[in-house]
This record gives C-alpha cells, structure tokens and sequence, in this order.
C-alpha cells in the first residue's frame, strides 16, 4: 500500500538535495574551533549555513544567528536567557495562550524563581486578543513570546502590529516561527521581532540543528555555561552537519516558497471542502488567514487518537494536536483556549502538507477520512 504523509508539522523528510549537500561533513574531523585546516574548513560551513538562515528570515547580518540543537533550546535560551540577563529590571512574562509547550513550561518553570506568568487570551480563530494584550503588558514584561503561526490550527498571528503593542509598553518580543518559516515569507526588521525560533527538522533539514534570531542590542544571557560556542549562547560541539544541512535547507525554502506555497494552498483547500461536507465536521483555526499547508479539523462524538489509528490502516498518517503534547490523554490547551469543549476538543485531526503531497491524492484522503468517522461513530455511544 502506498503510504500519504500528512504530518509534516511533526516532522518532515529530509530534502535529497540536503542530504546531498550536507553528506560530507559526516565523515570529516574537524572541530570549528580548531586552527587548522580541518577545523577551518568546519567553521566555514558553520559560517555559510548562518549566511543562508540571516538571508530566510532579513535578519540584518549572520551574526544576529545562533545555532542551537533543537528550536526547544532556541526557546528556552530566547526566554530563560533573555528573562535572567534583565533580572534586575523586570520580573515578568508574557505568552499567548496557544503557544507549544517548549514556551510555556520555560515560563512555568520561571514562576519557581519568583517571575508572574500570564498568558493572553485567544479568539475562536486563534487570533491573539490585541486589547487584552495592552492591559496584561507593563513595563516589568520582560519578554512576551507570541508564535508567528499555530501548528495545530494553522492560523496566522497579527505579528507587526503586536510587537508595536510590546515595544509601547514592554520590552523584547520573542516569536517562535517553528511552524511558519519556509511556509511564508518572514522578515524579522520589518514585523519588529528581537528573537525568533527556528527548526531545521520544519525546514526540510537534518534533526538535531535548531536557531535563534537575537536582534543587535537585546539584552541575553547563556542558560547552559561550557566552552563558548556561539557567542557563548549556545555552548558545545556544532553539529556540522546537521547545521550545514539546515542552512541548505533554508535556502531551498526561500527559493520555493512562492510556489511551493501556492501549490499546496491548492490541496488544502480542496480537502477543507470536501472534509467539511461530512456531518458535524468542522474546520478549526482561522479559514483565510492560515498557513499555506495546514488544514485541521474536528468531529463530533469521536476521538482524535481513534482517528490517527484509524487513518493509518490506510497507510495515511495524520496527527491530533500537536506531537509534543500528544503524549497525554488532555484535550489540547490550544483548542481549549479558542473555546471549544474538553469533549470538542478530543475529536481533532490535523493535516499538513509537503512537497511529496499532490492533488491526485485528495479523494483518496477524503474517501478515507470519511470511512473512518463513520465507523467511529458507529462504535461511540456518544453518536448519535
């Protein structure tokens, strides 16, 4: 059986052409921070792979680029890091209310040190409440970290004109772009962002490689001391080629974008309204201002891990909310906060397109999602 892939929000294949570019420093020595030629000749790919992830998002120079191990880490050190350098002046942080969990439990854990912690309300889109963010921000905010698109929703945040709101009255805005970078365009001078997460993984790249933007001027501290790697943010051993794969990667993401983007807009939209046809089927998220490849859904009287198991027997795999949290039985914070009902909310499925996914595969994906949530209905005694 020839297999779909839809779950490109939790990982992504490697692109060949990555693999292709980024094979050789498998198999070679050298260590970055070594003199000789070797080394040398690892620091310059270090150095070209933060060229091509400057150039994806217009940060102003490679060096506003630090490569860490996973966009977890970027998270932690833009919020950890950011919240400890500037301990003495504030003591307060901020995140929306559908953030992924590498966000909210670095600000969990700060309450432990004595930080306030809140978190901005959403509408039924996933649209940051822009009101309630004036009122909850103060000058004590220290840093407010607010995702450029949700991965279980897909929907867009209003990125510029929160961070004109965060400049106003607080001080750094740290975006999470995890979901959105090489999706759309991205220009982190122009939407006013201080730091801002990125994935290889998301991009296309190798696993293991990750980075944050930190704009000229923000105040960071390291939250992991060692040898001093990376502006002494990000101590330990580079991973060469995970890293070379990801600049390569980001690359690729830029010089597709436009095209790429419009092309699986055309498969999202035919599977939102075909899916939606189905009886008590509803799309979740935004429904213009999502993200190119994403479309997600939820169903009456049937649950989102029934639905995954299920689709998979067809060789299609999907998710249900995200893959950091899907590990528990709780009904997704994010589709919670957008108003849904805990028994709403378990009967989720969501889709995310790739560059293996085409048009020809849509009634196939259909035909199956309608199969399965007629046999699950049929089992659930909540069903009518």
């Amino acid at each position: 059986m020839e297999g779909i892939y839809l779950d490109h929000a939790s990982s992504m294949p490697v692109d060949p052409r990555v693999i292709d570019f980024a094979k050789p420093f498998l198999a070679e020595a050298g260590n970055p921070s070594s003199l000789y030629e070797f080394g040398q000749t690892a620091k310059q790919a270090v150095e070209e792979a933060r060229n091509k992830v400057a150039d994806l998002i217009n940060a102003e120079s490679e060096k506003t680029i630090v490569f860490t191990g996973s966009a977890t880490e970027a998270n932690n050190i833009g919020i950890r890091g950011t919240a400890f350098r500037n301990i003495k002046e504030c003591k307060e942080v901020l995140s929306s209310a559908i953030e992924h969990i590498s966000i909210i439990n670095p600000m969990k854990d700060l309450v432990k040190n004595g930080w306030r912690f809140n978190q901005v309300p959403v509408d039924k889109f996933g649209i940051v409440d822009l009101d309630s963010l004036k009122k909850m921000i103060t000058k004590n905010t220290v840093v407010t970290s607010v995702m450029y698109a949700n991965n279980e929703i897909g929907t867009i945040e209003p990125i510029k004109k929160i961070s004109e709101i965060v400049h106003n009255k607080g001080n750094y805005l740290h975006v999470d772009a995890t979901a959105a970078a090489g999706r759309i365009p991205i220009d982190v001078q122009n939407d006013g962002i201080d730091l801002l997460t990125l994935s290889s993984n998301d991009l296309y790249g190798p696993r293991g490689a990750g980075a944050l933007y930190i704009k000229p001027g923000v105040k960071i501290q390291s939250v992991m001391p060692g040898g001093g790697q990376e502006r002494g943010l990000r101590s330990g051993t580079e991973n060469i080629f995970a890293i070379a794969g990801m600049g390569e990667a980001a690359r690729i993401a830029k010089q597709e974008m436009k095209n790429e983007s419009e092309r699986l807009k055309k498969i999202r939209d035919s599977l939102i309204s075909e899916i939606t046809k189905i009886d008590e089927a509803y799309v979740t998220g935004h429904p213009t201002q999502r993200l190119p490849h994403h479309a997600s859904f939820r169903f009456n009287y049937i649950e989102g891990e029934s639905i995954l198991l299920n689709m998979d027997m067809y060789g299609i795999q999907i998710a249900t909310g995200s893959a950091c949290s899907s590990k528990t039985l709780e009904a997704s914070h994010v589709l919670l906060a957008i108003g849904l009902k805990h028994e709403e909310a378990h009967g989720s499925m969501v889709i995310t397109l790739g560059r293996s996914n085409t048009l020809e595969q849509v009634p196939k994906i259909v035909k199956s999602v309608e199969e399965t949530v007629k046999r699950l209905r049929q089992l659930s005694p909540l069903s009518k």
